[in-house]
């Protein structure tokens, strides 16, 4: 099947402010390969309308009544688990962004992004993959952990089931580094490396870099 044939990927747009909402809603609607199928005023009516209309992804803002963006992703997470839901608000707090991660979401993205690539976004969560913001990013990483300068050095090793090199591996995992940086510091190839981060998720029952980042720092790694 090519991408024209393609079924489009089914939207919910879920904001507090209608102008938003509906500005959202509208800019995805004339997207190739985007079908909106609904909007929701907040958490609850967003659980609802999930349920009901059954969406490929959710666009979810994060301060709302009744139920925020965090908790709706929560009850989705468990109700609806096939659903992608991708924060999509102007805050940038690295508390939100820890919440929301933890909670089970597949992004965390800022509201002034162009309208294509919020389309492009949408179809990326779609595929299974994780996104977050530029400055989202920044944010995380400075939450847990400097990028620079080598691992630290630290007494022993925590109570998980890594090897000492897995855990030097997830330690430049969580500062943002890529396989083939992770490579020239360790003396690794880049292939190898990879083959140690699939393992390094596969034993934390971890579903991306992201989430390593967050247990790496609940472990002391960092």
């Amino acid at each position: 099947m090519n991408d024209a044939e393609a079924p489009a990927v089914r939207v919910l747009v879920v904001d507090d402010q209608r102008l938003i909402r509906d500005g959202i809603a509208a800019l995805l609607s004339v997207r190739p390969g985007i079908e909106v199928v609904g909007t929701a005023v907040d958490g609850r009516d967003a659980v609802d309308k999930t349920l009901r209309l059954r969406p490929d992804v959710v666009l979810m803002d994060v301060r709302m009544p009744e139920l925020d963006g965090v908790g709706a992703v929560a009850v989705l997470r468990a109700r609806a688990p096939e659903c992608r839901v991708v924060m999509l608000t102007t805050f940038d707090d690295e508390e939100y962004v820890v919440q929301a991660l933890r909670a089970g979401a597949a992004g965390y993205l800022l509201k002034d992004l162009p309208a294509a690539e919020l389309a492009q976004a949408v179809r990326l969560a779609h595929a299974g993959v994780t996104q977050l913001d530029a400055t989202v990013t920044r944010h995380l990483t400075a939450a847990v952990g400097t990028p620079e300068g080598p691992p630290p050095e630290r007494p022993g090793t925590p109570a998980v089931p890594l090897s000492p090199r897995e855990v030097d591996i997830l330690r430049l995992v969580a500062r943002g580094h890529t396989n083939r940086e992770i490579g020239a510091r360790l003396h690794l190839s880049e292939g190898t490396v990879k083959n140690h981060v699939s393992r390094i998720l596969g034993r934390l029952a971890l579903r991306d870099r992201t989430q390593a980042a967050l247990r790496a720092r609940d472990l002391g790694l960092l």
